[in-house]
């Protein structure tokens, strides 16, 4: 299977639902807005799935459709859209591009902590949607290199610390020396064809029955 840098990238455009008080103009300048969007994507060459509304349902569309990238078009306040997104993406990441004319730096910070990857104000014309789009699937992927090393780091320190409790479980029950406890521990995981940090792990659960 392609990766996404490898095929025509998937996408879900997610529209606020106008005001139901929204004048004429409002509504004709929200659809110049979904049109401009609409031929950026098309002619970038981007495969849109589907083009959602941002209700509570939208959390279990995005999950059933598995798109590559999430597009907001949001021309005032968007954080009940970002709520349903946050939901929407807890489990399984994807970049976020915003679309708004909401330059509030509160609405900022909340689109940044809400996990979008780009932020464009006054900028939805057809000819930038590629570009823009281009510079957040970066920015995305580089945030998930950096969120990938942390996870494993953390996950080192944390198979370090089981093997050395494992090791000092060892050396109290047989009497061993540092050095004979690591190489008890790597015998057992060898002959188990077990990493250290599951035989060490194996050996605290055996240590808190007993």
């Amino acid at each position: 299977m392609k990766s996404p840098s490898q095929r025509t990238l998937r996408i879900v455009v997610v529209n606020t639902v106008p005001d139901s008080g929204a004048g004429a103009q409002a509504l004709d300048a929200q659809a110049r807005r979904n049109t401009a969007l609409r031929i950026g994507l098309l002619e970038s060459g981007y495969d849109i799935v589907a083009s959602l509304p941002a209700d509570i349902f939208l959390p279990e569309r995005i999950g059933q459709i598995q798109p590559d990238m999430i597009i907001i078009d949001s021309e005032s306040d968007a954080r009940d859209v970002l709520e349903h997104i946050v939901i929407a993406t807890r489990d399984e990441r994807r970049p976020i591009v915003l679309f708004t004319e909401d330059q509030n730096p509160s609405s900022v910070d909340a689109a940044i902590a809400a996990g979008v990857s780009a932020y464009i104000v006054d900028g939805l014309q057809a000819e930038r949607v590629k570009p823009v789009l281009d510079v957040a699937m970066a920015r995305f992927k580089r945030e998930q290199k950096l969120l990938d090393e942390l996870s494993d780091t953390r996950r080192q320190l944390a198979d370090r610390k089981l093997i050395e409790r494992a090791k000092g479980v060892l050396m109290a029950r047989n009497r061993l020396s540092e050095e004979e406890a690591y190489q008890r521990l790597r015998s057992m995981a060898m002959n188990k064809k077990l990493k250290l940090a599951e035989i060490a792990q194996r050996i605290l659960d055996v240590e808190d029955l007993l």
